[in-house]
């Protein structure tokens, strides 16, 4: 993986890294010719590095130190002291720690060793002897003796300045002492900033570099009782400072999308990934429309894609990787709008139950969704461009916005508008309940070759347990032309049918697992060729749940082409496959049903009632016949009747597609005659009779064969 830096806090692109893109290297170059000029006009200033956070202050100034301490070997070059004044809270303390940076700066050798004594003397002169002890490092004896000498000796701070100050001019050599971030500190902390630098610190071949975002400095400098809520004050107060005034040269459009690019060539390089074009062109859109007005200083570029790089990880050919860098800006730049995409997740990605209203408007929701981002603390300035970010990552936003939306295209690209793909961009990998791709693909060539191994089982397991899921990302495969094991895939459909644990899914509850495992088996057994459905179709069919699973599928693939009917099992001209699966469907069925041909109706328990109804979508003479020899040998037509029209059974209790059923499965016109004598008879009152359910049944069979349905 290459590093592409993006965890320091350098700059992301340092003249060791490449190519000085954003010129901060010619820039510092310029700094410096300007530090000789004004060392040759005085021998002491304030020059003052300005430019907004996250400009590349601290970048230039790197520069700036690096050159300087790299031409030290000149006689002349310049000593560099570096001083964090964050570190120090008082004057006393801020003071000790200038002496001591600018005593460090000096070199070891002989020629400097007075101007380190005198500059050491005239720190431990100026500051309480606790402050001293502290930055000095003076154990109790050396304490006593500091004590003894500032009584006997002259040791007045003017005449110790006095000695620092011919000590520095007989060395020749300029100091520059660096001070970067000012503007992060309280108000009474820059004030003793400010102190030091104009009064305390003003030296001979003493130089002051300071850096800091202007805006936010007077802004500091407004909340101190020197200057008070006065703009003009602050803004007088800093020129008194400052004698020369540097302005980072402005962040221009082109350095913006130049730093982009190479970012995300960092990140695509690291990851080893590359863009198609239709990600490219909807990188290109969320970038020129929402990102690039929020993208403007290198700090935000480099924090940006250093978020993208942390996280991707084993994210990597499990999402996309357009919508993961939005939701990876959404994350970073608007934090409270990314903990909206989790509380709305269903809303987001299509699948809430809660039903729309009829009088709601677009323009309405929109709006909705307005007062929740303000909520969230996006900033009316942002609020468009957020809304339009999210436009690109779910479907009902985009609708909402007036352009087009495909759902099956979100989910293809595994985005995160997919309820299948959403929590890996939430919790930034592969939860425990999801299948990596590389793991699916794999199993998906094991069942392929022949081969199981444990991904192929982990595979299965999850077809079983979380069906709905699973049968939607093969059918994503399939859609996208993906080679595909269609006759492992039904065999294994058939072996768990009946034992699915998935829970209903959808509106209502109405995707059951079942559903789900009769679509997939239906698309499946149309992509094997014709002479090869007929073989699976029976290996399905071995077992009673693979049974019913068969006949349905192949109920579902014939109905295509057939008359709207729903048996559809006498077609003209039939195709020699059909015919053959039917037969071989029909043998299965009527070997699992043998032990039930021996029992009274009562005793059929739940699967048999199923496998009798999906009886009739093969040969339904077949399956008349065998329940005409059950009403021969014993069974009771309306207590059939009874047990495959159960009461909870949505009303009408036989509607018209009800009676087609039953006269492929028994034939209407025999069972008329078995019931004839009840049929006859004046219809009691259901609510009155012995058996209300079946007196219901009789009414309803009563109506029909008075009303027989028309055809054609």
């Amino acid at each position: 993986m290459v590093d592409a830096h993006f965890f320091n806090d350098e700059p992301f692109l340092d003249y060791e890294e490449g190519l000085d893109l954003l010129g901060h290297g010619q820039y510092a170059h310029h700094v410096i010719n300007l530090l000789d000029r004004v060392r040759a006009q005085t021998e002491t200033g304030v020059l003052a590095l300005i430019g907004p956070w996250g400009s590349g202050k601290s970048s230039v100034l790197g520069k700036v130190t690096r050159r300087l301490r790299d031409n030290t070997a000149n006689d002349d070059g310049w000593l560099v002291a570096e001083l964090n004044p964050w570190l120090y809270s008082d004057l006393e303390s801020l003071t000790l720690a200038l002496f001591s940076e600018i005593r460090e700066a000096l070199p070891k050798n002989e020629r400097w060793s007075e101007a380190r004594e005198k500059i050491g003397g005239f720190g431990k002169a100026i500051s309480p002897l606790g402050k001293v002890t502290a930055l000095f490092g003076l154990d109790s004896e050396g304490l006593i003796q500091e004590v003894s000498n500032r009584i006997s000796g002259d040791t007045s701070a003017s005449a110790a300045k006095h000695k620092a100050e011919e000590a520095l001019r007989i060395a020749g050599h300029p100091v520059l002492v660096v001070m970067d971030d000012l503007d992060r500190l309280t108000p009474e902390e820059l004030l003793v900033v400010f102190k030091l630098v104009r009064l305390v610190g003003h030296l001979p071949n003493v130089y002051y570099l300071l850096s800091f975002d202007e805006r936010t400095l007077l802004d500091v400098l407004q909340r101190s009782e020197l200057v008070g809520n006065s703009e003009p004050r602050a803004r007088d107060f800093v020129e008194k400072i400052i004698q020369v005034r540097l302005d980072l040269p402005a962040f221009r459009e082109r350095d913006a999308d130049m730093l982009v690019n190479r970012s995300l060539a960092a990140v695509l390089t690291s990851h080893s990934l590359t863009l198609t074009a239709s990600e490219q062109e909807r990188l290109s859109e969320a970038y020129y429309r929402y990102l690039q007005g929020r993208l403007r200083t290198p700090r935000a570029i480099k924090r940006f894609f250093g978020q993208v790089d942390a996280t991707l990880g084993q994210l990597t050919g499990n999402v996309d990787i357009v919508d993961f860098l939005i939701v990876t800006f959404l994350r970073t730049s608007e934090p409270r709008a990314y903990q909206l995409l989790w509380q709305h997740r269903a809303e987001l990605t299509g699948t809430s139950v809660d039903l729309p209203s009829r009088d709601a408007r677009p323009e309405q929701d929109i709006e909705r969704w307005r007062t929740r981002l303000q909520d969230a603390g996006v900033t009316e300035q942002h609020l468009d461009g957020v809304i339009g970010l999210m436009g690109m990552l779910f479907a009902p936003l985009r609708q909402l916005l007036g352009y087009g939306a495909n759902t099956q295209a979100i989910a293809l690209r595994r985005g995160v508008g997919s309820i299948d793909y959403f929590d890996r961009y939430m919790v930034f990998g592969i939860p425990d309940d999801d299948l990596p791709e590389h793991t699916f693909d794999a199993a998906l060539q094991q069942l392929a070759n022949g081969t199981r191994g444990p991904e192929a089982d982990e595979l299965l397991l999850r077809l079983r347990d979380d069906t709905q899921r699973i049968t939607r990302r093969i059918q994503y495969k399939r859609t996208a032309a993906t080679p595909l094991p269609a006759a492992a895939l039904l065999k294994a459909a058939a072996q768990h049918y009946g034992h699915l644990t998935s829970a209903p899914q959808g509106a209502l509850g109405l995707f059951t697992a079942d559903r789900a495992m009769d679509f997939l088996a239906k698309d499946l057994l149309t992509d094997l060729a014709e002479p090869d459905r007929p073989a699976i179709l029976k290996t399905m069919a071995e077992t009673p749940d693979g049974a019913v699973l068969a006949a349905r599928t192949l109920q579902r693939v014939t109905a295509r082409n057939a008359p709207a009917s729903p048996d559809n099992t006498q077609a003209a001209a039939t195709p020699d496959w059909i015919s053959e699966a039917r037969s071989l469907i029909s043998h299965e069925i009527a070997r699992h049903l043998a032990a039930s041909a021996r029992r009274s109706i009562d005793e059929l328990t739940e699967l048999q009632i199923t496998l009798i109804w999906a009886w009739r979508h093969t040969e339904s003479e077949v399956c008349r016949t065998w329940i005409n020899q059950r009403f021969d040998q014993g069974w009771d037509p309306l207590a059939l009747l009874a047990v495959l029209l159960p009461p909870d059974r949505a009303f009408p209790l036989i509607d018209s597609d009800t009676l087609q059923s039953l006269d492929a499965l028994i034939g209407l016109e025999g069972l008329y005659s078995r019931l004839g004598p009840l049929l006859d008879v004046p219809a009691a009152d259901p609510d009155s009779s012995q058996d209300e359910h079946q007196a219901r049944i009789l009414q309803a069979l009563r109506q029909h064969r008075s009303n027989p349905p028309s055809h054609g």
